[in-house]
């Protein structure tokens, strides 16, 4: 019971320490950086666990080091593929629960766009069809934005 209350509080994470997760969280910065450019980038803190065998928590949080959302899944920081889809998903929460507000938006259909894969690339995907507003779409890939 003594671990729980002993644990330290979040740190940021060194870039390199976690190098798949910083090269994904690179890719949503720049998304961010387009489609919210008074926000800084964002970043990965990290939580000792509570049990002592297990390895540390990490989140993806505001610049201002607030996180939403559950930890990433340790084994997605082997597998660049799992890395940016586990970013994404957690840095998409973060965004929209810290400040309040659906992240990305589609600039077509003014929709908050969700990741999803594309031909064995996870792109944003709008869901402007589904909901009667045109088509459903692949806007872009995760960390193109810039690229409209």
């Amino acid at each position: 019971m003594h671990a729980l209350f002993d644990r330290s509080g979040p740190r940021r994470v060194s870039l390199g320490e976690y190098p798949l997760w910083d090269e994904a969280l690179a890719l949503l910065n720049r998304d961010l950086t387009v489609t919210l450019p008074e926000q800084e980038p964002l970043q990965l803190r990290a939580l000792p666990s509570c049990e002592a065998d297990e390895p540390e928590n990490v989140y993806v949080a505001l610049a201002n080091g607030e996180w939403h959302g559950n930890q990433l899944y340790p084994e997605s920081a082997e597998d660049p593929a799992h890395a940016l889809a586990n970013i994404a998903d957690a840095a998409q929460e973060t965004v929209a629960e810290r400040l309040w507000q659906a992240w990305p938006l589609c600039a077509e259909h003014d929709l908050g766009m969700h990741p999803r894969d594309s031909g064995g690339q996870l792109s944003w995907w709008c869901a402007g069809g589904l909901l009667g507003h045109g088509q459903a779409h692949i806007r872009a890939a995760v960390g193109a934005l810039d690229t409209f």
